[in-house]
């Protein structure tokens, strides 16, 4: 027993987390500081030229956000992590060392519609693109792919529809074309869902939703598998001498952990796209209950799911933990724990239904977030997905009929109680 792994669960408390060597303290410290003294100018030199690892300036590395990343590396099954300011930024940090003009993605198209329109509209001020298919569709995935492809981008359970992915798939296809598999593992959490164990290169999260679990963080976090070959000829940011460490090859230095240092070294030292140590403190926080409340959104989630499939008022769910689901049978592949609790459902009397219903919620909170210990509701074709054009909006899941659920922690029966009377009002 002396050589057993430490399972999930103590991860989630003891990963990254060592007594202060200061005091003891057994909680990982707020180090909210900006700066750290060097011993001479010797070691100040050997850190700023990635001879020595340690702590430069908290806008590249922190005592607090490193216990956090430490944590994130070793509960997703990765060689190491960095963690920024958003998940929104843990998207761009992820790509940056990857892109340059003229280079493109391919992503799927059932995803979160800020996500859609970063893709879509705003890197293309980088001069990268994105090509968006039906990732169920392989064939297309893999006609989408030229030489100028340099990642394919998926979620793993895709928000708002709350649709599995079949990450095997992606991953072959990405292998067999000498290119990252980029998975954002918000919705199900390295719990529910490990996308580094079906092949995956980048896993990104936002730490806003339920790994912090309680709606008082913003924050994002790159995990990298340490298994890609980033020397294919592809990939220079990574492979060739980089001149502002005096032609250092991050690959061919840090090997596993290339990207990790890039991403620190160049991402977070120029994009400035930095987590603050109180952030990570409560994310720290929150992960140590992980399981446990993912245990309970995913109980909570399918008793709401089979109620409102059953209601004549509601014309179909999308939550992939019930039988109906046309995903239903990925969850024992990639999701095995549950399918989170995030998921949609159609109302039969349409848009402005759905609007009253919102209006007409108690208990319920109408707020942009997911992941929360409260559940939420939303409608996403008119806040979340409403850039997009309509044939966007039902392609990802967000149609004008459509509302979207994030289960939380609260009694079941209280919360079919608010939908119902919800409903009842949006009928009346």
């Amino acid at each position: 027993m002396a050589d057993k792994t430490p399972d999930f669960e103590t991860l989630q408390i003891h990963a990254g987390a060592r007594p202060d060597p200061a005091t003891g303290a057994r909680q990982v410290p707020i180090y909210q500081t900006t700066s750290y003294v060097f011993r001479d100018a010797d070691h100040a030199a050997a850190l700023f030229n990635l001879q020595e690892v340690g702590y430069i300036y908290s806008r590249l590395t922190n005592p607090t956000v490193a216990a956090l990343q430490e944590r994130m590396a070793a509960l997703e099954g990765g060689a190491g992590a960095v963690c920024c300011s958003s998940g929104h930024g843990a998207q761009i940090m992820a790509l940056f060392p990857l892109m340059g003009p003229g280079l493109n993605i391919v992503s799927s198209n059932r995803l979160y519609g800020g996500t859609v329109t970063q893709f879509s509209q705003t890197i293309k001020r980088f001069g990268w693109s994105a090509r968006f298919v039906d990732t169920d569709d392989l064939d297309a995935v893999e006609a989408a792919i030229d030489e100028n492809t340099r990642a394919i981008f998926c979620e793993s359970i895709a928000n708002p529809g709350g649709y599995i992915t079949d990450l095997d798939a992606l991953a072959a296809i990405a292998d067999r074309n000498g290119i990252p598999l980029i998975v954002d593992n918000t919705t199900a959490t390295p719990y529910l869902c490990r996308p580094i164990e079906h092949g995956a290169t980048l896993v990104v999260h936002s730490l806003t939703k339920y790994l912090t679990g309680n709606g008082t963080v913003t924050g994002g976090v790159i995990v990298d598998s340490g298994t890609f070959n980033w020397s294919n000829g592809k990939f220079p940011a990574m492979s060739e001498p980089e001149p502002a460490y005096h032609g250092l090859k991050f690959h061919e230095t840090f090997g596993p952990l290339a990207f990790t240092f890039n991403s620190i070294a160049i991402g977070l030292r120029d994009l400035g796209m930095t987590l603050n140590p109180q952030a990570a403190h409560y994310t720290l926080l929150g992960i140590e209950t992980l399981s446990l409340r993912m245990d309970k959104h995913c109980a909570n989630a399918v008793k709401v799911a089979e109620w409102l499939e059953r209601d004549p008022r509601v014309a179909y769910v999308t939550y992939a933990g019930l039988p109906s689901s046309p995903y239903h049978h990925r969850m024992a592949q990639i999701c095995p724990k549950g399918a989170s609790s995030l998921f949609t459902f159609s109302l039969k009397a349409g848009y402005e239904a759905c609007v009253k219903l919102i209006d007409s919620v108690n208990l319920l909170s109408h707020v942009a977030n997911l992941g929360d210990t409260r559940s939420l509701i939303i409608h996403s074709a008119s806040t979340t997905h409403r850039q997009l054009t309509e044939e966007q909006q039902i392609a990802a899941g967000a149609a004008p009929d459509v509302v979207r659920l994030s289960i939380g922690l609260e009694n079941a029966d209280d919360i079919i109680a608010d939908l119902d009377q919800a409903l009842t009002a949006a009928g009346a």
